[in-house]
C-alpha cells in the first residue's frame, strides 16, 4: 500500500487529472466534437474541382447538357447519308463479304432508302435530312460521330451501356461520376438533374440515372419539369395547414439531429448520408428551385425559340429551356430525355418510319436547335458542353413494309460547345449505313467527356469489390480529331 502511494503522489497533478477524469471525458468531448463535424474526417469528401483547373490537366468545359433519344434514333434516315442505300433501293440486302444479315425482332427485309429529302448545309456541307431542318441551320458548331457502335441491339443492355458503360445493371452513370470526381457548383442545387419525358421513364427506369456503387449522393435528381409537382414531396400540401415555416425548420432540426445520431452507429452507410443531404439540399431548394423552374421571366422571343407557343415542341422546350436556367444558376450535369419505354412515344420505329420518325424529330429539332443557339448567344457555349445520343441505331432494310428494325452496328452522336470543333466528322459506317468499319464505343466517348472536364478517364477510379473501377472500365480513347 506504501508503496502505490508513492507511486500516486510522484505523477504529475495534470496527469493525474487526464488519467482519472479524462478519459470519460476525453469521451464525451469526441462525441460532441463529432456531432458538430469537427473531427478529422477519416474519409474526407473532395474538394470542389476549379473550372480551369480541372483533376488530372486543364479544363475546357465546366458544365454539360445531354440530350438522350430513348429508343434508338434512326442514323440512315437523320444525319448519314448514303447515296448506295438510295441507288439499291428496294433490292435483297447482300454486304457482299459473306457476313450473316440479322435484325433483332424481325426478318430483315429489302433495303429501304430515307423517305426524307436530303440536304448540304453550313461551310461544312454536312449532308441533314429534312426531319431537322431547324438543327440542320446548326451544323457548323457541331462535330459528329459517325461511327458509334453498340455491343447490343437490346434496348435495356444498349441504354445501360450508353449511360454506365456496361451493358447490366448496377454501375453508375456518367453523371454519377461527373458529381463524384468534381462535386457541385452550387450549394443551393443538385449537381446531377434528369428531365425525364412527361410520357414515362425511358428503358431501365431510373436504373439509367443510378450512383451504382458510388455513394448515393451522386445519383441523378429527377425533376418532372412539365408536371403540376415538378419536385416531389418539396413541399407540404395545401391540406397541411399546420405546417408553418417555423415548425418546419423545427421538424427538419430535430430530424437532421436523429439522422446524425443514427449516422454514427452506421458509418459507411451512404444511403443515410445521401438522405441527411436531400433534407439540407430540399431545405434550400425551397427558395431556389421555384425560381429556377419558372419560366414566366423568360422573355415572348425566348419561349418562341423553344416553341413553348407549339404544341408539337411544348414540353421537350420548356425541358431544354428550363435545363438552360439550370446550367446558368450552377447545375453541372442535366439530362434532357426525349421518348418513354415501350413500344411507342419514342424513336424506336419498328413500324413505320415515314410516320414515326417524323412525330419524334418534330418535337425536339427546334427545341435542340434553340439551346445551341441561345448559349451561344449567351456566352454560356464557351464552358458548356452539349451531348446528343442515343442507345443504337436503325437497319438499312426494312422490319415488315417501311419500319426498321434495332442495329447496334452503327449510329451517330454529336456534340458542340466548350473545346468542341464545329462542322467536323470523324468515323463512318459502311456504304449501307449497316456496321461501322472501325467501330467508336460509349468508352471513347465517355473519356473524350471527362478529359473536356479536366479529367483522365484512367485516373478516375472507385475501389469497389476488389477491382478501382471506371467510367469507361478497361476501354477508351479521347476522340481528339473533334476536339478545338
Amino acid at each position: 500500500m506504501q508503496t502505490n502511494s508513492q507511486n500516486f503522489t510522484s505523477i504529475p497533478r495534470r496527469e493525474f487529472l487526464w488519467r482519472f477524469g479524462g478519459g470519460l471525458g476525453g469521451i464525451a468531448l469526441a462525441h460532441l466534437l463529432g456531432r458538430h463535424d469537427l473531427l478529422a474526417d477519416l474519409t474526407p469528401q473532395k474538394p470542389r474541382a476549379e473550372f480551369n483547373g480541372g483533376l488530372h490537366h486543364r479544363a475546357k468545359v465546366k458544365r454539360i447538357v445531354q440530350l438522350f433519344m430513348n429508343g434508338g434514333a434512326s442514323q440512315c434516315d437523320t444525319f448519314d447519308y448514303k447515296p448506295e442505300l438510295i441507288k439499291r433501293h428496294g433490292q435483297k440486302f447482300d454486304p457482299g463479304d459473306g457476313s450473316r444479315v440479322e435484325a433483332a425482332t424481325s426478318v430483315p427485309g429489302n433495303l429501304m432508302k430515307c423517305p426524307f429529302e436530303w440536304k448540304q448545309y453550313g461551310q461544312c456541307g454536312r449532308w441533314v435530312s429534312s426531319v431537322f431542318p431547324q438543327l440542320a441551320t446548326c451544323v457548323d458548331d457541331l462535330a459528329f460521330v459517325m461511327s458509334m457502335a453498340s455491343k447490343t441491339n437490346v434496348h435495356g443492355p444498349a441504354s445501360y451501356m450508353m449511360n454506365t458503360g456496361f451493358t447490366l445493371p448496377g454501375f453508375p452513370c456518367m453523371g454519377a461520376w461527373i458529381s463524384y470526381a468534381l462535386g457541385g457548383l452550387s450549394d443551393n442545387l443538385p449537381t446531377f438533374v434528369v428531365l425525364p419525358d412527361a410520357r414515362g421513364y425511358p428503358y431501365n427506369q431510373k436504373g439509367n440515372f443510378t450512383s451504382g456503387f458510388l455513394p448515393v449522393t451522386h445519383q441523378g435528381v429527377i425533376i418532372k419539369a412539365s408536371a403540376p409537382t415538378p419536385i416531389e414531396d418539396l413541399f407540404p400540401p395545401a391540406s397541411a395547414k399546420f405546417i408553418t415555416k417555423e415548425s418546419e425548420a423545427d421538424g427538419l432540426r430535430l430530424l437532421n439531429n436523429l439522422n446524425r445520431e443514427h449516422l454514427t452507429h452506421w458509418q459507411g452507410d451512404s444511403r443515410l448520408e445521401a438522405r441527411i443531404t436531400s433534407y439540407e439540399l430540399a431545405a434550400k431548394m425551397q427558395l431556389s428551385a421555384p425560381e429556377v423552374l419558372g419560366l414566366s421571366g423568360e422573355s415572348e422571343a425566348t419561349r418562341k425559340l423553344y416553341g413553348l407557343d407549339e404544341k408539337a415542341t411544348e414540353e421537350f422546350g420548356r425541358r431544354c429551356l428550363t435545363a438552360r436556367r439550370m446550367l446558368e444558376r450552377g447545375v453541372r450535369f442535366v439530362q434532357v430525355w426525349s421518348g418513354a419505354g415501350g413500344p411507342t412515344n419514342n424513336w424506336d420505329n419498328h413500324a413505320d418510319i415515314h410516320k414515326e420518325l417524323p412525330a419524334m424529330t418534330n418535337s425536339t429539332d427546334k427545341p435542340v436547335a434553340a439551346l445551341v443557339k441561345d448559349l451561344k448567344a449567351r456566352g454560356l457555349f464557351e464552358d458548356t458542353l452539349i451531348v446528343w445520343s442515343t442507345e443504337f441505331g436503325r437497319m438499312p432494310f426494312t422490319q415488315g413494309a417501311t419500319g426498321r428494325d434495332h442495329n447496334g452496328g452503327t449510329f451517330v452522336s454529336w456534340l458542340a460547345g466548350a473545346g468542341i470543333q464545329g462542322g467536323v466528322a470523324y468515323g463512318e459506317s459502311d456504304e449501307w449505313s449497316w456496321k461501322a468499319p472501325k467501330p467508336t464505343y460509349c468508352y471513347d466517348l465517355h473519356a473524350t467527356i471527362l478529359h473536356l472536364l479536366g479529367i483522365d478517364h484512367e485516373k478516375l477510379t472507385y475501389r469497389h469489390n476488389g477491382s478501382d473501377r471506371r467510367l469507361t472500365d478497361v476501354h477508351g480513347q479521347v476522340i481528339r480529331e473533334i476536339l478545338a
